[in-house]
């Protein structure tokens, strides 16, 4: 196992806070697992990519993040302190996988072989 990234670490806590976070904020309702699911899909990508290096698992990232965005008002959280939680987390998510994206050799190569042979 190797860590490539800061940001795999970094969305290993972001979902370790996720996973806390209900409890720690004392979320109600739907906000409690919901929060705790995608949560444990963010530490799953994170060490995924400790394991398996590659840049796959930041689009999973990025559509996890996606989902926590938009859960408060899917779902209809009741608390503003999940809301707040759940939107900052995903966006940290999203950004954190995009930097990733941007700074990955593997991906930035495959990016530009794609886009220059078609264009050429």
């Amino acid at each position: 196992m190797r860590i490539q990234h800061w940001q795999d670490v970094a969305s290993l806590l972001v979902g370790v806070w996720l996973v806390v976070s209900p409890f720690a904020l004392g979320f109600a309702g739907a906000a409690v697992w919901i929060t705790i699911a995608l949560g444990l899909a963010v530490i799953l990508f994170a060490v995924e990519a400790f394991v398996i290096p590659s840049y796959l698992e930041e689009w999973g990232e990025m559509l996890l993040g996606l989902a926590l965005l938009l859960a408060p008002w899917t779902v209809g959280y009741e608390q503003v302190s999940a809301t707040a939680s759940s939107v900052l987390s995903g966006i940290l998510v999203i950004f954190l996988a995009g930097w990733e994206l941007l700074t990955d050799r593997d991906f930035t190569t495959w990016w530009h072989d794609r886009w220059h042979h078609r264009a050429g």
